[in-house]
This record gives structure tokens, C-alpha cells and sequence, in this order.
């Protein structure tokens, strides 16, 4: 099996309306290693009896101008030793870095992506680099072929037209069902915000906007996911928004389902 290298990324330099995302990686740890549960996925393979998972800790980042470099670059030294790399955010905005080396070691991927955003925004507030930006500049830059967004449910004129513009398959959240989310062919990166669901499962987040997935039509639609998946992130996680760590515990569920898929 693929080995998984956990990698945190304590930035929110990028954020609009309400920091805080940076304080997430250690508050998912905290859950994921917690007593209060155990490692096993629920297809059955467990954190460190069949899913060998690394944590690196956390990145040195500055929220300066490098710090897109240094991601970069710890998400391809993870691929140079044959490791998948699950990324905890901090910001939406760490997906382009990130994508930037899986792309490079992949060529162009499928992207799944779970959000109640489309994060196309040619220039958000006049950040290019925002957390709103993202999937802008990874389409623009060709490293996507496909991509596929679940839970949205805030799409404006301009993401809108950027949809278009980028051949975007949007899974519509009114009348959702897992099985509304098309076959997906390899390689496949995963982006998980956490205001794709909705806020009754997951209220730590910057961004509550109500009608979002549940925590089990999340895990339904990555669990039909059948096609090779090459890296993961979970992103947006805002601890001071949060309500008895009810958000930490979901994302590490997520932790323990992705790194699942990512070590098939």
C-alpha cells in the first residue's frame, strides 16, 4: 500500500471575512490521535496497522510571499519518496501550491472538490492569491483536467461565468444525492472545505452557509470514488468558530477516510 505523509499548513494570510484557519492542524491532530475514538477507517483499514501514515508536522510558514514555495516543495518531496500527501490547512489558497507539485509529478489531475463555494474568483477584493481565487489559478494554469465541485450552493454571475469559462461540472446541492456525482477517471485530488457541509455538522468554519451536505453524504460520495486518488487536503477548519470540537472531530474523520483512499 501507498505510504501517507500528514503535513500541516498554519497559514490564513489569504483569508476574507474572519481568520483563524491557521490554529486548525493541531486542533484535527489533537482528534485524530484522541482516546476518545480509534484509527480504523470504515472500510476497515487502520492508521498504523494497514495505512502507514506519517505526520510531518507542520510546515514553517511566514505568510510571506515564499511560503506558496515552501508548500510546493514539501508536497514534492513527499511524492519523491513515493508518499501521498494529505495536507491540513489553514486557507482554501493552499490548494494551488499544493496542486502545483502534484500536477508536476501527475501531469493534469481530476479534482474532486467539496465546498459551498466555487473559489473561481478571477481577483477577490484585489487578492489574486485569495481563498476565494484557487481553482482560478489551477485552471488557468492547466493543471486540472477535469473538476468537479460538491456542495455548492453560492454560485454568483462571475462564478458562474468562470464555470463556464473553465468547463467546471458543478454537482447542484438542491436534490443532492452521492450517486448525482459523476465517475471520476485518475488521478484524482481531493479538496475538502469544511463549509461544503453543512453547519449543523461542521459550525467551525469562517463561512456558515446553511443547506449544505451532511458528514455521511460527504463520506458516501468518497467512498464510491473507485480511481487512483494521488493527494487530499482538508481545508477552512476555524477553531474559534467551532462548538465543543464538534468540527476538529469531523475533520479528522475525514484524516482517517482519506488517507484510506490514499494508501489503496
Amino acid at each position: 500500500m501507498t505510504a501517507v505523509r500528514l503535513i500541516g499548513l498554519p497559514t490564513d494570510v489569504n483569508s476574507s471575512f474572519v481568520r483563524g484557519a491557521a490554529a486548525a492542524p493541531a486542533r484535527i491532530r489533537a482528534q485524530l490521535f484522541s482516546p476518545h475514538s480509534n484509527l480504523a477507517s470504515e472500510g476497515g483499514g487502520e492508521i498504523g496497522r494497514d495505512i502507514a501514515l506519517t505526520d510531518a508536522g507542520d510546515l514553517a510558514l511566514t505568510e510571506g510571499r515564499g511560503d506558496a514555495a515552501i508548500i510546493t516543495a514539501a508536497v514534492a518531496a513527499a511524492l519523491a519518496a513515493s508518499a501521498a500527501p494529505l495536507l491540513l490547512g489553514g486557507d482554501h489558497s493552499v490548494t494551488f501550491p499544493i496542486v502545483t507539485a502534484i500536477a508536476a509529478h501527475h501531469g493534469p489531475v481530476t479534482i474532486l472538490h467539496f465546498d459551498a463555494h466555487s473559489d473561481l474568483y478571477d481577483d477577490f477584493e484585489g487578492n489574486p492569491a485569495s481563498h476565494a481565487s484557487p481553482f482560478a489559478r489551477i485552471m488557468e494554469a492547466g493543471m486540472a483536467r477535469r473538476l468537479v465541485q460538491v456542495g455548492i450552493r453560492t454560485l454568483n454571475d462571475h462564478c458562474r461565468a468562470q464555470a463556464a469559462r473553465f468547463g467546471v461540472e458543478i454537482v447542484p446541492m438542491r436534490d443532492f444525492t452521492p450517486d448525482a456525482v459523476p465517475r471520476l477517471d485518475g488521478p484524482v485530488y481531493v479538496s475538502v472545505d469544511l463549509d461544503g457541509l453543512d453547519p449543523a455538522f461542521a459550525p467551525g468554519v469562517a463561512h456558515h452557509e446553511p443547506g449544505g451536505l451532511s458528514t455521511r453524504q460527504l463520506l458516501d460520495v468518497l467512498a464510491r470514488v473507485d480511481a487512483p486518488v494521488v493527494g487530499a487536503d482538508i481545508v477552512e477548519y476555524n477553531p474559534g468558530r467551532d462548538i465543543n470540537d464538534m468540527t476538529a472531530v469531523v475533520a479528522a474523520k475525514l484524516v482517517k477516510e482519506l488517507a484510506a483512499l490514499l494508501a489503496r
